[in-house]
């Protein structure tokens, strides 16, 4: 193999990871949600820029109305997770671009000054911000169920605002016994990668 990282840590976040439909009901904690975030912020994007946004559901009458707005499928899954997130875009990143890229301040307004550009680049920046939270959730030794079976204007409405997007809910937490279901097929390395 000519990867660095170590076999163990390879099945841990990929190899062995699987989607979870079920778990323990051992909660997960604010410590470990925060070691992950700690984590996973480093992972790249256009300009640095952050535009994912993490809405934690912990109390019962939120989890109530998030389960109301799952699909039939999902209510389950997300009525009984030691801990489930929303992960939305916030379409409004660019004001935070000045601190964060301070050798280049005039990113703000030279790419982002119009809302359907802000729009398509936090979608696709949270999009690889949410990537990394997945993997960073097994790193943490815990298992994710991300989902997008959800009434997303209705999640909008309920916990976030007009300048968030939600992009999907994460069930977290230990994965049950049953949790998954067998490994899909993927696509080979033939199948996917050419060389021009």
């Amino acid at each position: 193999m000519s990867l660095v990282l170590d076999p163990a840590a390879q099945d841990l976040l990929f190899r062995e990871a699987r989607t979870a439909n079920s778990f323990t009901d051992e909660p997960v904690t604010d410590e470990q949600v925060r070691a992950i975030y700690d984590l996973v912020k480093y992972g790249p994007t256009a300009f640095n820029q952050t535009p994912l946004r993490i809405t934690l559901v912990r109390s019962p009458e939120a989890r109530e109305r998030l389960v109301a707005l799952m699909a039939d499928g999902n209510k389950p899954k997300t009525a009984t997770a030691p801990l489930v997130a929303i992960l939305s875009a916030d379409n409004e990143f660019h004001e935070e671009l000045p601190a964060l890229f301070p050798a280049f301040p005039q990113a703000k307004d030279a790419f982002f000054a119009e809302r359907p550009v802000r729009e398509r680049s936090a979608a696709l920046n949270a999009a690889l911000q949410a990537a990394y939270f997945v993997v960073g959730v097994r790193a943490a030794g815990l298992a994710a169920g991300p989902m997008t079976g959800f009434d997303a204007e209705g999640v909008r409405k309920e916990f976030l605002d007009d300048d968030h997007a939600p992009l999907m809910i994460v069930n977290i937490g230990r994965p049950a016994a049953d949790a998954s279901h067998p490994r899909g097929p993927r696509l080979s390395y033939d199948d996917v990668i050419t060389t021009v």
